[in-house]
């Protein structure tokens, strides 16, 4: 059943407008979004999508089909921060900052469904945002840009979720477009569409989702968040960003806490990586990609320290298997890994991470090719 007809079954009316929004991966730029660094996501064609309708008496009602359990009923002007940790915060939280902005909303029923993988490091949640944000913004005819909708959306996720992230995976979700990897500067939010057309160069980047959940409530996201802040502080900057490239050992040798240290090598390095990254992809160089993303897996992996045994596997294994290059993807402590193979080589290389799994005694891995897919829209009715 779509979700439109989820949502005529649940309300008894049919929705005013059906929405998508994609979840990402990050093909580089890792930690670097809240220092107001470099990224380099794209979208997925895994998406959320949201049946919806307004309501004119101050309540909100959400439903997930995938989620076992009743209509979740809130009233809008009792929604308060941080009070609730479920499924339901995503949407709720997009209501309350949109709200909190100024913004007359009344209430509204939403029934959402999501191919996005939880857990996975592909931006589950900021899928869900997005397309809370993208519906309203549509039929309370605010006029909100694609960033402006991104920003509120992270807003909700800091704010009214409590998770600290900066804002690439709702810029990706927001503001992607087909075929291409989105080079976002996340000061001003300035944004580049960069060809990513795998295919014809006969290249696949294949996503390994290690099925290790991972959770960015927990504390470690928000430990190295505050120690790349502290970090910036000590060296008298506003955020890591400021640092140049060449720079980087002369900050270094100002820092005597080697954790700081660490984190600063990371942030500074891979905002690195993604301009050599960007430099390749102009020049039409695809394949030379690959050992920057193992470059910077080795950094996330040393540095930040937030790989886990399951991603490095996959690492070393597609690696040694034949594959361009591989890292891990998204917030690290479990989720996904991304490989770059040449296309003919997937399946081996698929393979080989799949009996090294078995090895290990890890639980299966899932394997699928990531292609560059469109950012949020408003869908027809056949999409549904």
């Amino acid at each position: 059943m779509g979700v439109r007809e989820g949502f005529e079954e649940l309300y008894g009316a049919a929705p005013e407008g059906v929405w998508a929004a994609p979840g990402r991966v990050n093909l580089i730029g890792e930690y670097t979004d809240f220092n107001e660094g470099f990224v380099m996501p794209f979208a997925l064609p895994h998406t959320a999508v949201a049946a919806v309708s307004r309501r004119t008496d101050g309540v909100l009602r959400l439903h997930s089909a995938d989620i076992e359990g009743p209509v979740v009923e809130l009233r809008i002007d009792e929604l308060r921060p941080r009070t609730d940790t479920g499924w339901a915060a995503y949407p709720a939280g997009v209501v309350w900052v949109l709200r909190e902005a100024g913004h007359e909303i009344t209430g509204a029923d939403l029934h959402l469904s999501s191919t996005v993988p939880t857990g996975a490091g592909l931006s589950s949640s900021a899928a869900l945002e997005v397309v809370t944000a993208l519906a309203l913004n549509d039929l309370y005819g605010l006029g909100l840009g694609r960033p402006e909708l991104a920003r509120l959306a992270q807003r909700a996720e800091n704010d009214f979720v409590g998770v600290p992230c900066g804002v690439m995976d709702q810029m990706a979700s927001a503001c992607s477009t087909e075929g291409h990897a989105l080079h976002l500067d996340c000061r001003d939010l300035s944004l580049r569409q960069i060809p990513f057309d795998l295919a014809s160069q006969d290249l696949a980047l294949l996503v390994v989702d290690t099925r290790v959940k991972h959770a960015l409530g927990d504390g470690a996201y928000a430990e190295r968040r505050e120690g790349c802040e502290e970090g910036a502080r000590q060296l008298g900057l506003s955020h890591l960003r400021d640092i140049a490239y060449e720079d980087l050992q002369q900050a270094l040798e100002r820092l005597s806490d080697e954790r700081l240290r660490r984190y600063v090598r990371h942030v500074v390095s891979d905002d690195h990586r993604v301009d050599r990254v960007v430099a390749l992809l102009d020049a039409g160089d695809v394949r030379a990609i690959g050992p920057v993303l193992t470059e910077g897996h080795v950094s996330l992996r040393d540095d930040l320290r937030i790989s886990c045994p399951e991603l490095d596997l996959v690492v070393d294994t597609a690696n040694a298997s034949g594959a361009l290059g591989a890292r891990m993807t998204g917030g690290g402590f479990g989720g996904s890994a991304i490989v770059l193979v040449e296309a003919p080589e997937a399946d081996t290389v698929a393979k080989a991470i799949e009996e090294a799994f078995g090895a290990a005694g890890f639980t299966a891995p899932r394997v699928f090719p990531a292609v560059p897919a469109a950012g949020a829209h408003r869908v027809g009715r056949s999409a549904s």
